[in-house]
């Protein structure tokens, strides 16, 4: 504790190189400790000066790497493990981490209190390792070689996973995985999704003309946004597609006039593209889904894969439809579902579904529970 009595705090996060969803806990978290320095293996200054202006931001050793090796710090994996260690966290008497593969494993003395926020066990070790190998097209020696690392990645965060004196999960679907491959319980909080809907409420409740169909998404094969885009070819309906990512260039040679890729997006012109879309396409397995509940603040229906986090958000008949299988053919089924009952979804029903998703919701019980297990 400091001279007054206080407890002091550091948030911990993976990685402040883009803005999504876990960043927007981040700075959720942020808000309610305004104060707290925030450790970080590699940051992006453009995100931070954008995202978290006048922020306290402390950065591990990777960040004086050469700017060539930081563009492609996925490349890095190998040291992560050993860069999130690394972090001296011994002034502070409570660290709250958030989560996705690497801030849960740090290093804290006896008398801290580590209380993490999980978003997702590590995917690409554990439930999703052998499409991630497929992905990587890695094969022979080298395949053998990242099997390897996967192995040692499994066995660390196994480890890592039991440093935290809590842990929080953002859905019952990651409650469940914590539970699998960490043998571990944990508390649901769900993440503050509505930021979009509060910040605009005028756009929320205008009265637009819906035209479009719309898929918001990083574009990475992980996404199966390729998908989307041949049922669409087929379906001929317009598609507008936000996002950037590695897939972007292929991606667009696969569509069809109808699909217009819109790139990033600002908060404003985001808000205007839910309000004015017909339906949201979301394809991709999500261990909670802040897309989906975006869309439907602005009383957007959802056309979703059934699996994962998005079957706490989206009820089929009511405020969207569920597909089984993410292909082409499966999803194109799925919005034509959507077309059947286009307009018995209940635009006042939806966003009073979506109401457990927001901000201030997030910020008491988190504080809550900090309290309380402090």
């Amino acid at each position: 504790m400091n001279q007054s009595g206080h407890k002091k705090i550091a948030l911990v996060h993976d990685f402040l190189v883009s803005y999504g969803g876990a960043e927007r806990v981040l700075q959720a978290m942020a808000e309610l400790y305004p104060e707290a320095p925030i450790y970080t293996l590699v940051a992006d200054p453009s995100v931070v000066a954008e995202h978290f202006p006048g922020r306290d931001i402390r950065t591990s050793w990777l960040s004086r790497l050469p700017n060539c090796i930081k563009k492609r710090y996925r490349f890095l994996l190998p040291f992560f493990p050993v860069a999130v260690e690394t972090f001296d966290l011994r002034d502070f008497d409570r660290v709250i981490s958030s989560s996705g593969a690497w801030s849960k494993g740090i290093v804290t003395r006896l008398n801290t209190k580590h209380i993490a926020y999980v978003h997702s066990p590590m995917r690409y070790a554990w439930d999703y390792h052998e499409a991630y190998l497929r992905e990587l097209g890695m094969r022979g020696r080298l395949g053998l070689c990242v099997r390897m690392l996967m192995s040692y990645l499994r066995v660390w965060d196994r480890q890592a996973a039991e440093r935290p004196d809590e842990m929080i999960a953002n859905s019952d679907f990651t409650r469940e995985r914590i539970r699998k491959y960490y043998r571990r319980e944990s508390t649901v909080i769900y993440p503050p999704a509505l930021s979009l809907a509060e910040q605009f409420p005028m756009i929320r409740d205008s009265a637009v003309e819906r035209k479009h169909f719309l898929v918001v998404s990083r574009l990475t094969s992980f996404k199966k946004i390729d998908a989307v885009i041949e049922a669409f070819n087929k379906l001929g309906f317009p598609l507008i597609i936000v996002g950037v990512g590695p897939e972007q260039e292929r991606l667009k040679k696969m569509a069809q006039k109808n699909i217009v890729f819109a790139g990033f997006v600002a908060d404003n012109e985001l808000a205007k593209l839910y309000s004015g879309a017909r339906a949201l396409v979301f394809p991709s397995e999500e261990d909670f889904g802040m897309v989906a509940v975006e869309a439907l603040s602005f009383s957007t229906p959802v056309i979703a894969f059934e699996y994962g986090g998005i079957r706490e958000i989206v009820s089929p008949g009511k405020d969207g439809e569920l597909f089984h299988a993410v292909t082409p053919e499966i999803i194109a089924e799925g919005v034509k579902r959507f077309l059947a009952h286009e307009g018995s979804y209940d635009k006042i029903s939806m966003q009073r579904s979506v109401e457990r998703f927001g901000h201030q919701r997030f910020a008491d019980e988190l504080k809550k529970f900090i309290e309380e297990h402090s």
